[in-house]
């Protein structure tokens, strides 16, 4: 069973932009209900598909991080395949939609 890896600035380089498969990353804030409706979720996508590595970003706590994405609403979620954003989902989302974009 994957985990949700928690990962800042520092560690974004490394555990999204150099991991050896595909990467979900849910960018949220504490404040957020939507975001708080969609952490269930995202874990279930962690437990079912150990193919994806599943990261979370607190946009309180990383505003440089996003910044860079261009993340303008939350929560929202982009996968990550070799390095490459390759798709991007704003706002609550079924599970199946998610899973959807992760057919990378």
């Amino acid at each position: 069973m994957s985990e949700v890896k928690v990962v800042t600035t520092e560690s974004f380089q490394e555990e999204v932009l150099s991991a050896d498969k595909p990467v979900l990353v849910d960018f949220w804030a504490s404040w957020c209900g939507p975001c708080k409706m969609l952490t269930p979720v995202v874990h279930e996508i962690a437990a079912e598909h150990p193919e994806i590595k599943v990261c979370s970003v607190n946009v309180d706590d990383e505003m440089d991080l996003a910044q860079q994405f261009g993340i303008m609403s939350i929560p929202t979620l982009l996968v990550f395949n070799k390095g490459e954003k390759v798709q991007q989902m704003v706002g609550l989302q079924p599970k199946a939609a998610i899973v959807k974009m992760l057919e990378v």
